[in-house]
């Protein structure tokens, strides 16, 4: 069901016989009762002083109808306290059960579908021949022809008279539209032909955001989506699908399913829509995204990760479109040192040496090094919880293109609790070039 709607005004048609009348076709909402105290058909006929026994104007049938409408008030009398009760679990809900046609032109948003009653109308005493009309909508960037008439004009617009048609319109554009409807036509005994046009104007808005974070951890890559509702009615979310790019696949990740659910075949068929409120509800979806099997690194890959297809229906069912553009993964730039931890102790023993074992790795084409390796002092230097033991440099040899070295820092700890081993840093001799210091290790050092 739709209720027309007029729109903004347009240009004012002068001296024209003709002119456009545009009314937004848009389906009802739901009339809410506000009222505290609900309206029973009794109250139109008497109010709660006049329904007595000791009152001879009220006639007696009115009386048994008031309290046999009223049986749940002691001892069976009318009581206007019936009222306030909840009989039905809609009445909590404020609706009558109407529905209400829009007054207004409303919001239109991305991505839904803008429908639009168009008439033009002749008002003048003359009738209007040959009518060419066209609409079209123009947004900041394109125009969208939606009606000509010019290979078929309409004959005749008789006096008083109008001629209606029906223009859609998907919208794929935020920003400032304006609707163009024009009429060349002839009226009169006047052979020179008049020209009509009017502007209708309005504003698409953003009916969601979509909001994404990627992380990368070691051989997995973890994309984040927030959608946030910006609509003023709830949405129901049909659909929201990541497509990812071809050497990309997606899984999205989701709570566990109740026991019953997980062998339930048809659980598809039958899932709800996802419900985000009205006014900045939102939303949050997991996807986990791996690279094919095709011996392809991680680094190599395309920071293109892939784009969303978002649909959405509004409380009457009103559908909406989206597709996000490429969402890309913001790589850190590639190192030419790296320095990994392959294996390191989580429990130690106070002032006892321990080892941790580490890889340094040649991500270049060329031979490197050689290397330092050893512990840059900060400002609390004398308080380090975790130190070297024995030499405070460690010498590594030169390391081939794309080849590594593994090698041990022997360390003892001095104090007694969870601390961290930080600072590690790696040194170029021949470049006179420092890497950044490693992440910090945590270790549990016991007293015995």
């Amino acid at each position: 069901m739709s209720g027309p709607t007029t729109a903004a005004a347009g240009a004012s048609p002068g001296q024209h016989s003709l002119a456009f009348r545009v009314m937004r076709l848009t389906r009802p909402s739901m009339h809410a009762d506000e009222a505290v105290l609900r309206l029973h058909p009794n109250d139109l006929f008497v109010g709660e002083d006049l329904i007595s026994d000791a009152n001879p104007h009220v006639p007696s049938n009115l009386l048994d109808l008031a309290s046999s409408d009223s049986s749940s008030a002691e001892g069976g009398e009318f009581d206007f306290r019936k009222r306030l009760f909840i009989d039905n679990p809609t009445d909590a809900m404020g609706l009558s059960g109407f529905l209400l046609l829009p007054q207004a032109f409303g919001a239109i948003y991305l991505g839904e579908t803008f429908c639009s009653y168009i008439s033009i109308n002749n008002s003048s005493s003359y009738e209007a021949r040959d009518v060419i009309i066209k609409a079209e909508i123009q947004s900041e960037k394109q125009r969208f022809l939606l009606l000509d008439t010019s290979k078929s004009p309409v004959e005749s617009i008789r006096a008083g008279g109008r001629y209606d048609f029906v223009v859609e319109h998907d919208v794929k554009e935020l920003g400032a539209h304006t609707l163009v409807c024009t009429a060349l036509y002839n009226d009169g005994d006047s052979t020179e032909r008049k020209y009509l046009p009017q502007f209708f104007k309005f504003v698409v808005a953003n009916p969601i955001s979509v909001r994404t974070k990627v992380r990368n951890f070691k051989d997995n890559t973890f994309l984040e989506a927030c959608i946030e509702n910006h609509t003023k009615s709830n949405l129901y979310m049909d659909q929201v699908e990541f497509e990812p790019a071809p050497q990309w696949t997606a899984t999205r990740l989701e709570a566990d399913e109740h026991a019953s659910l997980k062998n339930y075949k048809i659980r598809d068929l039958l899932k709800q829509p996802v419900f985000i409120r009205a006014n900045g509800g939102i939303f949050n979806y997991l996807y986990l995204l791996r690279l094919h099997e095709s011996g392809e690194t991680k680094d190599d890959a395309d920071t293109v990760l892939g784009k969303f297809q978002i649909t959405w229906r509004t409380n009457l069912g009103e559908p909406g479109r989206l597709q996000t553009r490429n969402i890309h993964n913001n790589l850190p730039p590639k190192k030419d040192i790296d320095l990994q931890v392959v294996t390191a102790p989580s429990k130690v023993i106070l002032e006892q040496p321990f080892s941790v074992h580490l890889r340094l790795i040649n991500q270049t084409e060329r031979t490197v090094g050689p290397f330092e390796v050893y512990i840059i002092s900060g400002s609390s230097s004398d308080d380090r919880s975790v130190m070297l033991n024995g030499l405070q440099k460690l010498v590594l040899p030169l390391v081939e293109g794309s080849d590594s070295i593994n090698f041990d820092l022997n360390m003892v700890a001095t104090q007694v609790g969870v601390q961290r081993i930080s600072g590690i840093t790696v040194h170029a001799v021949q470049e006179k070039k420092v890497y950044d210091p490693l992440q910090d290790i945590e270790i549990f050092v016991d007293a015995e």
